[in-house]
Parts: C-alpha cells; sequence; structure tokens
C-alpha cells in the first residue's frame, strides 16, 4: 500500500483545500504558504513519490499533469508568463513525497529562483 501524505489526504478530502481544479486524474489546489500571489499545486490522485518515481506506464499521466498546469495558469489570469516547479527530493527541495507541480504567477519571477 503507498504511503500515506498530506496530499493523499486532501485528495481523499480528510483534510480541506482550495481546490481550483479536478478531473479523473489529478487535484489542484492553491497552496497553504504561497511563493507567489498565485500558488497552485497540482498533483495526480495517484500516488506517485516523485518525478523520479515516473516510469514508461506514467506518460500519459506526466503530460496530463503538464496540461492542467497550462489550464490551471489559464484560468488563474496568468497571461503574462507563469512557471511550473517540480521539486525532486531533499536536495530538491521536495517536501511532500507525492509528485506534485507548482504553478506559480501573478509577479515577474527573478532567476535563478534560489
Amino acid at each position: 500500500m503507498p504511503r500515506e501524505t498530506l496530499f493523499t489526504k486532501i485528495v481523499a478530502r480528510e483534510i480541506p483545500a482550495d481546490i481550483v481544479y479536478e478531473d479523473d486524474l489529478c487535484l489542484a489546489f492553491r497552496d497553504i504558504a504561497p511563493q507567489a500571489p498565485t500558488h497552485v499545486l497540482v498533483v495526480p490522485k495517484e500516488p506517485v513519490e516523485s518525478i523520479d518515481s515516473l516510469t514508461a506506464d506514467h506518460q500519459e499521466l506526466a503530460g496530463h499533469l503538464m496540461l492542467v498546469c497550462k489550464k490551471v495558469a489559464a484560468a488563474e489570469g496568468l497571461s503574462a508568463g507563469y512557471r511550473v516547479v517540480i521539486n525532486n527530493g531533499k536536495d530538491g527541495g521536495q517536501s511532500v513525497d507525492h509528485l506534485h507541480f507548482h504553478v506559480l504567477g501573478g509577479k515577474s519571477l527573478k532567476w535563478p529562483p534560489g
């Protein structure tokens, strides 16, 4: 059985979240500690631990998640631009062991990010 995480609890509606998008494969909700005026997390409902855990079997899911990031950005009015970030592992800044995409925007984002 996959490890339970904060995100599996949100997907199961055990923990409330400000959900902005949902379909059969994923859920998108506002980050509780936003790093930009718009900060939405897109998570697969399937509990994939990280980008390193993706296999060829996840190809369709991974592409779907990217397209959902685009939909979320459009719905949030990020027409001037946005950033999609996937953190992987401790040194990559991943704090929840459940694959998630950060959609950030609403201001001019600097590079490098840190």
